[in-house]
């Protein structure tokens, strides 16, 4: 492990790598932006971060927009994304139950240091690029279990 962390620390100094891995993401962020996915610009060095709420405009906060497209991503081609929104961050109200989002909804598409290729940022790209031509067929969630912290980690959620 004391390896692997020494490794990754070279390689965050390695400026010829942080232009490459950079530059990857820019890539992927500018393929997507070409064919209208909504995201947020700049992309970051490490990931691009895709605005779920505009990508699912049908879908609002308390059906948990960003659950929604990362499952999705996932069962188009198996990519993995993180939902930061309103499973993450919501909260329901004290007195009434109802929830309460965050500003934003978000999946982030975190790269892997040296494990992408280009041929891999291609196939995110078309994986994202086709579930958003069908992304009108897509319905909000409802969720049936929560834990009292951290409960995007355990959460449970069922088709509205």
């Amino acid at each position: 492990d004391l390896e692997a962390i020494a490794q990754g620390l070279r390689e965050v100094l390695d400026e010829s790598y942080l232009r490459y891995r950079i530059r990857s993401v820019e890539y992927l962020a500018e393929k997507l932006q070409r064919n209208s996915v909504p995201l947020i610009i700049p992309a970051g060095g490490h990931a691009v971060y895709l605005d779920a709420g505009a990508f699912l405009p049908q879908i609002p906060p308390e059906q948990f927009p960003g659950v929604v497209l990362a499952n999705e991503l996932y069962l188009e081609g198996g990519v993995r994304g993180v939902e930061i929104g309103s499973a993450m961050f919501g909260k329901r109200d004290p007195k009434t139950g109802a929830p309460i989002g965050p500003p934003m909804e978000l999946v982030r598409l975190a790269i892997p240091r040296r494990v992408y290729t280009q041929s891999h940022i291609d196939y995110v790209a078309e994986v994202v690029i086709a579930v958003h031509a069908r992304r009108t067929e897509l319905r909000g969630l409802r969720m049936t279990y929560e834990a009292p912290f951290l409960r995007h980690f355990t959460a449970r959620f069922a088709e509205v």
